[in-house]
């Protein structure tokens, strides 16, 4: 046999085995029944990317043998029940239902005999009359129970594995059929799925799953899907379900007629939106059976474009070259009126500022849908300190892609209200920064404040950070109040995933109680993740909406921190996680990478643990709560509070457990501060100076999360806004951490802030 033929052969063979339970006890040929299945119309669906071809080489070798030589295609498979034992007994299904036996199957899944190759390979086998296999025969189908033996067109061909019933549950081989009906089966290596296509369907298999997909959705079948012999076995009624297939049960003969739909099959789709007046796209789908050609199209109702609002019903069909014609397809065409343009419009609340006057911009865009999902503004600051007209735009985009831009020009004059340091001061917003001489800082007064370190045990890993080799980045243990910081790069050339192992080696119960939770990641950028699981781990604390309570057994391991594990890393991606958490008694942590495929539990035992890389930080530190309280006024003249300096903040002092050495947690990260001010002076602004490079992140003020900058803040000239008191006195609560991926000493600095004009 050619490669050609073997090919098709192999084809064949990946469609049988989706025809599911069988019934023995069937009536005769003259009062046999026929299952029979509404023909709705499905989705169409695109092909697999990632496909595994059938080589030459996987063609299992052997001959043909005449149907009438074949005592051995009686036999039962793996020894189970024939047919002639087995208890069920066919019924009358209506139209639409599948013939069912009276003794339920199983939902027992298949046990002796698996094979897990992750390939299925089956051939199948012409026999007799001299004639070779005919790829994509016309005509009904014979199967025979408990046999190899399958008949077309007057043409005996042999399956891989005979049709075997299995706790109940009849299988046939897969990839039997294939040529026979005129499909096609492909193998997926990513996803290690068998796939046959017939049309617009698509259906997908995994060995010893119950579970199976058609067009994407998920279905379940009587029994496993699983190997025998290199040959790939499923319950017959999946696919008969599936495609819409009737049947024919003759328990005389111990024959199964599959009732082959030989028409062409046809659907469309049409763009998301269709709008009067414009141009509509159809995407057609058709497919014809038994290798023929479609050589005809018939649309009824179809239009380039639709003149008037409303719904229009577009029905399609092929013919193909045997000149059968599909079944129509049918689709309801919602035309909406035609798209306008949004309209975009500000005003200010002057015409002419003087320099340093602060600008009120009014939006007064508007769209006909109200769907404005995008506004550019240019040229809109805050103020102007030099005279002259200024040109101010802002364009707006609505949800189609359709854009509109208002211009308009607004007059400086040469008189001035306020100097730019000064409004500045005054009039920028929370959460964004401002220029400034930064050289200025270190000559400010530091306030003399003194601390208190909360009982809180910091695990941070964060050495090597740039992981090289799968293995124990970290491992310690822990009782009571725990606060975690992992932070990490893959680059071991694999997709990975990390994890916590929570291992309770003591008599009793555990509970871990995860509490506040921060996790970004995988991105390639470490300040990005950094800042997001700083932001996020604040709002835990807001909401306590990631709280969590995991039991674990004596000598019991479990994961824990489980937002670590969700995604994997690619190659050269971070992840950064905070949290708090509590444990009633002590617990072994150990903090993995390996292999996204691979079991934790089962590769902890044989992981190396990894150095340090002697350049970031690792450790665990107590007391990693520390207590600010400051009851003098503040903000009655320029001051600063220094953070991260290693002298009025000095750093945690602790031990790398797996170093056997002392640690110091240089720049605090993971220390939480919580920094109360209970007399901050009247008109005092609060703002954030970095002064060791660029720094992402965010803080909680008086309980309000508020970002240092929607953009990086650079050291050491420039500031983000964290609040201004108003006419009063104020107490002032600041709620802080270094996020991961910045750099620190950073200073909190209060200025006292300019007479308003």
């Amino acid at each position: 046999m050619n490669l050609k033929k073997k090919l098709s052969i192999l084809t064949a063979f990946a469609v049988f085995q989706a025809f599911a339970v069988i019934p023995a006890n069937a009536q005769t040929a003259e009062s046999s029944d026929t299952t029979s299945v509404n023909t709705a119309k499905v989705k169409s669906v695109e092909v697999l990317k990632k496909e595994q071809p059938i080589n030459e080489s996987e063609v299992k070798t052997g001959t043909a043998t005449p149907a009438t030589n074949q005592p051995g295609n009686t036999q039962p498979a793996n020894n189970e029940s024939t047919i002639e034992t087995e208890t069920e007994t066919e019924t009358t299904a209506p139209s639409g239902t599948e013939a069912k036996p009276v003794t339920p199957e199983t939902d027992e899944e298949q046990g002796e005999g698996e094979d897990t190759t992750p390939t299925p390979v089956e051939v199948e086998q012409p026999t007799t009359n001299g004639g070779s296999a005919t790829a994509k025969s016309g005509g009904d189908l014979t199967l025979y129970m408990n046999s190899s033996k399958m008949v077309q067109d007057g043409k005996t061909y042999t399956a891989g594995q005979p049709m075997a019933v299995k706790k109940g549950v009849s299988y046939v081989a897969i990839r039997a059929l294939v040529d026979r009906v005129g499909y096609d089966v492909k193998y997926d290596n990513t996803t290690k799925e068998t796939i046959i296509i017939s049309g617009t369907d698509e259906l997908r298999f995994k060995t010893n799953s119950k579970v199976y997909t058609v067009n994407g959705e998920a279905r379940t079948m009587k029994g496993a899907a699983y190997q025998e012999k290199n040959t790939f076995m499923i319950p017959l009624t999946s696919i008969t379900q599936a495609l819409k297939i009737t049947y024919t049960v003759n328990q005389p003969s111990k024959t199964v007629v599959l009732k082959l739909n030989s028409k062409p099959v046809a659907s469309f789709t049409v763009q998301k939106e269709v709008f009067a007046g414009e141009p509509v796209i159809y995407t057609t789908k058709n497919s014809a059976a038994n290798g023929l050609t479609i050589v005809d199209e018939r649309w009824t109702g179809r239009q380039d474009s639709f003149d008037e609002p409303g719904v229009y019903n577009v029905t399609y069909a092929v013919q193909d070259s045997s000149g059968q014609w599909s079944d129509p397809f049918s689709l309801t065409i919602k035309v909406e009126r035609p798209n306008l343009p949004p309209v975009a419009m500000f005003v200010t609340d002057k015409e002419e500022y003087k320099m340093g006057e602060k600008i009120t911009y009014i939006d007064q865009s508007t769209d006909d849908e109200n769907a404005i999902e995008k506004r550019e503004w240019e040229n809109n600051a805050l103020a102007f300190f030099v005279p002259g007209p200024k040109t101010v735009s802002l364009t707006v985009t609505d949800k189609h892609g359709l854009t509109n831009t208002y211009t308009k020009v607004i007059n400086i004059t040469s008189e001035t209200l306020y100097s730019m340091s000064d409004f500045n001061q005054l009039f920028t917003p929370v959460g964004e920064k401002f220029s400034f001489n930064g050289g200025e800082v270190p000559a400010m007064e530091k306030i003399p404040f003194t601390y208190q370190d909360e009982s809180s045990l910091l695990i941070r890993s964060n050495s090597p950070e740039t992981v090289n080799q799968e293995g124990i980045v970290y491992k310690e243990s822990s009782i009571g109040q725990t606060r975690f910081m992992i932070h990490h790069v893959n680059n071991t050339g694999k997709r990975v995933k990390m994890y916590v192992v929570a291992t309770n080696n003591n008599p009793y119960t555990a509970v871990f109680e995860q509490q506040n939770m921060g996790f970004a990641g995988p991105t390639p950028f470490a300040t990005v993740a950094g800042k997001l699981s700083i932001d996020k781990w604040l709002q835990s604390m807001q909401t306590g909406a990631d709280q969590k309570r995991v039991y674990i057994e004596p000598g019991q391991s479990k994961l824990i921190l489980t937002e670590l594990n969700n995604i994997p890393m690619k190659e050269a991606q971070v992840i950064s996680l905070y949290s708090d958490a509590f444990s009633d008694y002590e617990l072994d942590y150990n903090v993995i990478m390996i292999e996204e495929n691979k079991d934790p539990m089962t590769e902890l035992s044989s992981l190396p643990v990894l150095d340090r890389d002697g350049v970031h930080n690792r450790g665990t530190y107590p007391n990693a709560t520390r207590i600010i309280t400051y009851d003098q006024e503040v903000g009655t003249k320029p001051a600063r509070l220094p953070l991260g300096d290693n002298a009025s903040d000095p750093n945690l002092v602790g031990t790398d457990p797996m170093a056997y050495t002392d640690a110091s947690n240089a720049g605090n990260f993971g220390v939480l501060y919580k920094i109360t001010l209970n007399n901050v002076a009247p008109r005092t602004l609060i703002s954030f100076n970095p002064r060791g490079g660029k720094y992402y992140g965010s803080a909680l003020v008086n309980g309000q999360l508020v970002q240092l900058s929607s953009k990086s803040l650079s050291a050491p000239n420039e500031q983000g806004v964290l609040y201004r008191t108003g006419s009063y006195g104020e107490s002032v609560t600041i709620i802080f951490s270094a996020a991961p991926g910045s750099n620190l000493p950073v200073n909190l600095l209060f200025t006292p802030l300019p007479a308003e004009k």
